[in-house]
């Protein structure tokens, strides 16, 4: 066992080194470093303080208020040729489609089915009305009687004219043999063969003829008067009834309906053998040669639309020429609506009512314009005002628009090209003067 004093323990003690070789003084550097001066932390202290007073002044300016730049949509002020065109979905309605309707109450018999192609003329429907028909029959019996009065008071009108005519024909030879005698008595008296109350005997048989043949004139002229008028009014009572006769027998033609031209049976309203009303609808003809495609135009593009403005349609991925054909007078729901016919010779085959096509109407093209990409700024405050990015910053800016089209808008005034504007989120602005825009 080793003591403290061993040798072994000795040996062990004089291996082990104390920390006395490692803890050695610094040697003195020949020349010492200089402190900075202590103005010199307080000078960038106030750099600081002045950059940061900077920093929130430049917001200040920028706008009481800052916007998200991902929230907006902001577009360049270019210039190019605006297009002024409406593109809509429209559907295909036949533009001659009249329903038929009884002309009077009745039985139906039907010729044709709905679908059937039918020619121009051909009887599709016969409407059974006796009421009609005996009217026509009674209407014609009356007309036969005022004929009959008619060729009565011609002849009686001839009956007048002969008997005046002999009178007058009377009054002539009376007058002619008053005129011989006259002159008889004439060569007499002045022979001295007759006196002179013979003379004046002979004068007053002139006067009384001449006063006789006077008279037949004028009963002549008022016979043949009175008797052309009792003529002329019964033929007018006979023509009057003849119109009456004659719409009779086109109401009971009516009572056979026919296609009006070549085309299909649309709707059939009423089943075969029923009752009708008078004026109910009976069925429909569709004119398969003529359609035209209907449209919804929105309120602000109808008064820019004409009719006889040319169009496009598409069809079975194909484009027809085409034209407006009306334009509704009236608003409904903010759209009015329109409708396009295909040109003469462009419309496509196998086309059905309700299919749907769609529609291009160029209204205008305006060349070398300056325009922006159209937004929801046009509608606020009329058009009149935008704002305009400015670095960081967007300034409300007067402008003056022009012609719209569904992509872009004219500018007359106010920008110009390069200029970057909000076209979409302005609303948030609430009309600030500027605004501040951040992440742009």
């Amino acid at each position: 066992m080793d003591t403290p004093n061993s040798p072994h323990r000795m040996q062990t003690r004089a291996r082990i080194r104390d920390t006395s070789g490692q803890d050695r003084a610094p040697a003195t550097p020949t020349t010492s470093r200089k402190r900075p001066p202590r103005w010199l932390g307080w000078a960038a202290g106030g750099l600081g303080v002045l950059l940061m007073a900077g920093w929130v002044a430049k917001g200040w300016l920028g706008g009481a208020n800052s916007y998200d730049a991902s929230r907006l949509r902001i577009a360049s002020v270019t210039r190019g040729d605006l297009v002024r065109d409406l593109s809509a979905e429209g559907r295909v309605i036949a533009s001659n489609s009249p329903t038929l309707y009884a002309i009077a109450a009745g039985t139906v018999a039907l010729k044709v089915v709905a679908g059937d192609k039918v020619r121009k003329d051909q009887p599709l429907a016969v409407i059974d009305s006796p009421e009609l028909r005996s009217k026509l029959v009674q209407e014609e019996s009356t007309l036969a009687s005022l004929e009959a009065e008619a060729s009565r008071a011609v002849l009686d009108a001839q009956i007048a004219r002969a008997n005046a005519q002999r009178a007058l024909d009377q009054a002539t030879i009376d007058r002619t043999a008053a005129q011989r005698d006259l002159e008889r008595y004439q060569r007499a008296y002045a022979g001295g063969a007759v006196s002179q109350n013979d003379l004046a005997r002979a004068q007053d048989g002139m006067q009384k003829a001449e006063i006789g043949l006077a008279a037949a004139h004028k009963d002549f002229q008022l016979q043949s008067t009175g008797a052309g008028l009792d003529a002329r009014n019964k033929q007018l009572q006979a023509q009057r009834q003849r119109a009456v006769v004659d719409e009779a027998r086109r109401q009971v033609d009516a009572l056979t309906l026919r296609a009006p031209f070549d085309g299909q049976v649309g709707q059939v309203q009423v089943p075969q053998g029923t009752q009708v009303a008078a004026n109910g609808p009976v069925l429909s003809v569709v004119d398969l040669s003529r359609f035209e495609v209907e449209i919804k135009v929105p309120e602000s593009f109808a008064r820019d639309l004409g009719i006889g403005m040319p169009a496009q349609i598409t069809a079975n991925n194909a484009r027809y020429a085409g034209e407006i054909s009306a334009v509704s007078p009236e608003v409904v729901n903010g759209e009015v609506t329109a409708r396009v016919r295909f040109a003469r010779g462009q419309q496509p085959p196998d086309l059905r009512q309700n299919q749907r096509l769609s529609v291009r109407i160029v209204m205008d093209t305006r060349h070398d314009v300056l325009m922006v990409e159209r937004g929801p700024f046009l509608e606020q405050d009329g058009g009149n005002f935008a704002y305009v990015v400015e670095g960081d910053s967007a300034v409300r800016r007067p402008i003056r628009t022009g012609a719209a089209s569904l992509s872009s808008v004219e500018i007359l005034s106010g920008l110009k090209p390069g200029d970057r504007i909000v076209v979409s989120g302005s609303d948030q602005f609430n009309n600030a003067d500027r605004v501040r825009i951040s992440g742009e």
